[in-house]
């Protein structure tokens, strides 16, 4: 059922809906999507309310992740709890954490005598929000991966090929600056492409523990000199000019779809901000390989986040919220919402729907954050990162991060500043769980 249709089958009068309200039972869903993002995400409430007429989901945006998690927090301590919350995935730690507070998703499936096959989801984004025995915690619900985005026109123009490796990034950004290019390459969302993918992604630990998967006595181990050679190679481009810092987040999206920015690195989910904003030809390719470090990939880690259901309501409210998350994960209805955003399908069904529909091979590239997921079957190192406290400690990277990019840090310096302050906030984390 594509977007178009679910508009239709929802076109029911607002006096309508409100007289139906009162027969409902209601529950509440919080998500962190703004923009046509959160427009979407309002209208998988919609369109399930018009489907049938015993649940009413209300989707209200609080803000940004971080601004979501936090407010889900202090609402269950004044037990005035949604049923949903949308967490990022660094947030998963912070979630598990808190027993009494979550429903696990397996458990609310089958209190709710629905059948719930984890294997109809795709491993490597259900194996980030499963506990030590593989049953889903939370349902996964906009995953992503990071990819280098590339403007066409810019390279065809200037002869370049597009590069594979990180040698052939700094020659095409060098040449780019040549040719006049201001700002050759950006990304946003650093901690999360610049190390914990580029650990990943050439197999090197960012943490120990299995990057935090194993215990909550991790340690940080991005001071290594995989991590800052890496680093300090983005100081110097940042030095020369060949890397422009756009801000954290998403702020440096602008930068690409503009067409000042010909390299970017960012979430594969930028499909439909690009689609809409730019006007010159674009791909996404894998991410590049530092050759120094592996003679091939490994995979890439997810990011975006998942649902989780907190406790503390009724049996027939958490039967609509079971239904409602069965809803989101139907085949159709996940097709639409990966082929409109960028974001990976989270079913296998949804991504062969995808493929037989023709919308790979009609948008080459949005393949990639697929294949990079699933490269190879994952290590401890590239199975995705499981730590406390750590929406406070990518905090910590961005501000030791944006050191070296002043030029006020060495790449020694700063990893070595973000590892002690992390691991301090991962001993307290410990000690209070």
């Amino acid at each position: 059922m594509t977007f178009r249709i679910l508009a239709a089958a929802t076109a029911v009068s607002t006096l309508a809906l409100a007289a139906h309200a009162q027969d409902r039972t209601e529950i509440d869903f919080w998500h962190a999507m703004g923009g046509d993002l959160g427009e979407r995400t309002d209208e998988f409430a919609t369109s399930f309310n018009g489907l049938q007429d015993q649940c009413q989901v209300n989707a209200v945006y609080q803000g940004n992740y971080t601004e979501t998690l936090t407010t889900a927090v202090a609402a269950f301590r004044a037990g005035e709890q949604p049923h949903i919350v949308q967490v990022f995935e660094v947030g998963t730690a912070t979630m598990m954490a808190a027993e009494g507070a979550v429903y696990p998703v397996y458990e609310v499936f089958a209190d709710a005598g629905l059948e719930f096959d984890p294997s109809r989801y795709v491993p490597g984004v259900i194996s980030y929000y499963t506990d030590t025995d593989g049953r889903m915690l939370s349902l996964p619900f906009n995953s992503s991966t990071p990819v280098l985005w590339i403007n066409q026109d810019a390279f065809a123009e200037a002869g370049l090929e597009i590069p594979t490796t990180w040698a052939e990034v700094e020659e095409a950004a060098r040449a780019f600056k040549e040719a006049g290019v201001e700002a050759p390459l950006s990304f946003g969302w650093q901690s999360w492409v610049m190390l914990e993918n580029f650990g990943a992604w050439h197999d090197v630990p960012f943490a120990t523990q299995a990057n935090g998967f194993a215990g909550t006595d991790a340690e940080l181990v991005f001071n290594t000199e995989p991590f800052v050679n890496h680093i300090a190679r983005l100081g110097d481009m940042s030095e020369e000019g060949l890397f422009v810092y756009g801000g954290r987040r998403g702020d440096s999206a602008a930068m690409f779809h503009s067409g000042d920015t010909p390299m970017y690195f960012n979430s594969s989910a930028y499909f439909g901000n690009f689609t809409q904003n730019a006007d010159f030809e674009f791909t996404q390719v894998m991410m590049p390989l530092d050759t120094s470090l592996a003679d091939a990939a490994q995979n890439s880690i997810i990011g975006g986040a998942t649902l989780w259901t907190l406790r503390g309501h009724s049996p027939e409210e958490y039967t609509c919220v079971a239904e409602f998350l069965n809803y989101l994960s139907e085949t159709e209805v996940q097709a639409d919402w990966a082929q409109a955003t960028g974001y990976v399908p989270i079913t296998t069904a949804a991504a062969d729907l995808m493929e037989e529909r023709g919308f790979y091979a009609e948008n080459p590239g949005t393949n990639v954050a697929v294949e990079q997921l699933s490269l190879n079957a994952p290590t401890e190192n590239s199975n995705g990162i499981r730590l406390g406290n750590f929406v406070q400690i990518r905090d910590i990277i961005n501000e030791e991060l944006e050191a070296v990019w002043a030029g006020n840090k060495s790449a020694q310096e700063a990893l070595d500043a973000a590892v002690t302050r992390g691991n301090d906030l991962l001993r307290r984390f410990e000690a209070a769980n």
